[in-house]
């Protein structure tokens, strides 16, 4: 699991360094990995978590929801970006134009826009190498029937060692919680998993359950081989939000995200 720039260990017997767009080259000595390179490049670009995952046993759930040709790719690159806490801390007051605004637009605009420009940066790089490369939208639904994205975020997240995945169906970090936005690339380049599914540290916690405006969420923990169903009525969350926006306020929540002890800080 890697959150921080990578630490580069320069040997250099002749020629000089140069750096290009976060990349190290160094003449007449060694080079640092691919990977290494991605890492300093995301964290250069503003992305805070970095991992691999390998999706080899996750085929059957990506080609379901979206599609076989999301299968060809191994390996996939969580990004994470952090999200600014007093702007979380006021969820509770969205009912106030400027806390709800605040957060639609510096915690779910900007941040998105942020992590695809990364993801953009870092794809190039990638077939700049002579591999095959696809990143995917921060938030972009393809299905409005299920209510989904092509792809899982929090389940490349999961798999690359990054967190695990709570009552709230969020992917819960154990340094920040919930308070994380994610997109993902993916990629046949040859890299390495950064860490193993962490087992979930939810325990007795429902605090995400109870808070919900629409009980959404039935308190079941994140089992694999159930489907979302189980846990989430990603349905009762919709017609909230259509709710929020046909009575004229700006449709934001975020309550789960919030009220998470794993990521709460002092208001």
């Amino acid at each position: 699991m890697i959150r921080h720039p990578v630490e580069f260990v320069k040997t250099v017997s002749s020629g000089e360094t140069n750096i290009s767009a976060g990349t190290w080259n160094i003449s007449g000595g060694s080079f640092v990995s691919m990977q290494e390179e991605l890492n300093r490049i995301a964290w250069d670009n503003g992305v805070y978590y970095f991992g691999v995952s390998d999706l080899l046993n996750a085929r059957e759930f990506i080609a379901e929801q979206g599609g076989k040709e999301l299968t060809v790719y191994p390996y996939a690159i969580s990004l994470g970006i952090k999200l600014i806490d007093p702007i979380v801390n006021r969820l509770p007051h969205r009912r106030e134009r400027s806390a709800a605004l605040n957060y639609r637009h510096h915690a779910y605009n900007v941040v998105n826009s942020r992590l695809d420009m990364a993801a953009s940066i870092l794809s190039s790089h990638i077939q700049e190498r002579d591999y095959r490369v696809l990143p995917l939208p921060a938030s972009e639904r393809i299905d409005d029937e299920r209510i989904c994205a092509q792809f899982s975020h929090k389940l490349a997240a999961h798999l690359a060692g990054l967190g695990w995945i709570g009552k709230s169906c969020l992917l819960i970090t154990p340094e920040n919680g919930p308070r994380v936005r994610w997109t993902t690339i993916l990629t046949d380049a040859p890299l390495k998993p950064t860490g193993n599914k962490m087992e979930s540290r939810c325990g007795t916690c429902n605090e995400c359950v109870r808070i919900c405006p629409v009980q959404a969420f039935t308190g079941k923990d994140f089992v694999e081989s159930e489907s979302r169903e189980q846990r989430y009525d990603a349905r009762k969350c919709e017609d909230y939000f259509n709710e929020m926006k046909n009575n004229g306020r700006i449709p934001v929540c975020g309550l789960c995200l919030y009220v998470c002890p794993h990521g709460r800080k002092k208001d």
